[in-house]
């Protein structure tokens, strides 16, 4: 009796690789992905490299003061006569990290009392989404400066304490002083709607039969909920943290614009158009360089976003 396989049979495929497919279909995502690569490697290994050279963006030159570019400064000098580009560079890291890491914690939140929520259902998952309302009416931006400012005092001691007591390097610590309270204060209340879509997600699959047998076996609620029924919700999961990333990186600029983000000489690309602002009209390239590289971050990140909601759930996508 012959084991070979007919010819014609088809390969199997799976829902990740549909999806990868669909992905790399959609030119606008994935030319969003090579610009946010692009970024990226620019950020984090060219701004390290610039610095490992002698460029440091907070050196100043004030006989330098807003000289073009050059090969010593590719896109020229601020006001106090540091360099452009790699205050860019630096800037970007500060402003991705905290978008980045902020993303993280809302996720991991978001699943964890989603998840929850929707699992167990009734009276406690209806009240625990309640709460979840609650503080989704506040004004976020408001809510996120206020609680900014209860901890960045209590952050600056630990600092302190660290580089006095631990001879931790002082400059490092200032400068994640720095981040932390903003990135506190962000993912504090940025999980609130992840939450929502995770609990929609749980409760749907709570209903499934595949959820009734694992019940069945005796399996904990952890396992079926982190084991069983997580690995189904990972497609909307992964599309909004996507499209929160840009949100993330909006509201630090905001923060930083209106002088309550990252604090001087550290900069951002908020705190970079805001110094650009003050010289709109007689040095517009101050501005232009940190905007441009800024929105072209946003608009990767959205149709990256819009790309994988497309790819993840292609019935959305023709609805």
């Amino acid at each position: 009796m012959s084991s070979a396989l007919p010819a014609n049979l088809e390969k199997g495929t799976s829902l990740w690789k549909d999806a990868r497919h669909r992905l790399f279909q959609n030119k606008l995502a994935v030319l969003g992905l090579l610009v946010i690569i692009f970024i990226f490697s620019a950020c984090f290994i060219g701004g390290p490299i610039m610095h490992k050279m002698g460029i440091d963006p907070n050196k100043q030159d004030l006989s330098n003061q807003f000289s073009g570019p050059s090969s010593g400064h590719l896109l020229g000098t601020d006001q106090l006569g540091r360099d452009l580009l790699i205050r860019i560079l630096d800037g970007g890291q500060i402003s991705l990290l905290i978008a980045v890491l902020a993303t993280c914690l809302t996720v991991s939140i978001g699943i964890v009392y989603g998840g929850i929520a929707g699992y167990v259902g009734g009276r406690l998952g209806n009240t625990m989404m309640r709460i979840v309302d609650g503080l989704l009416a506040m004004p976020f931006i408001i809510i996120v400066i206020l609680f900014r400012e209860l901890i960045s005092a209590r952050v600056e001691i630990a600092g302190l304490y660290l580089t006095d007591h631990w001879d931790w390097n002082r400059d490092l610590v200032i400068r994640f002083s720095n981040i932390l309270p903003l990135l506190i204060a962000i993912a504090a209340f940025g999980w609130l709607t992840m939450s929502r879509i995770v609990r929609t997600s749980a409760a749907s699959l709570a209903q499934q039969e595949f959820v009734e047998a694992a019940r069945s076996l005796g399996l904990s609620h952890r396992r079926i909920l982190f084991r069983h029924m997580l690995p189904n919700m990972l497609g909307p999961i992964i599309i909004y943290a996507t499209l929160t990333i840009p949100s993330f990186i909006l509201y630090e600029a905001t923060l930083s614009f209106i002088g309550l983000g990252i604090e001087p000489p550290n900069s951002s690309w908020g705190t970079l158009i805001k110094e650009g602002a003050n010289f709109l009209e007689t040095k517009p390239a101050m501005i232009y360089y940190p905007s441009l590289v800024f929105s072209m971050t946003l608009f990767a990140f959205n149709f990256l976003g819009d790309g994988l909601r497309d790819a993840l759930d292609p019935k959305a996508a023709k609805d």
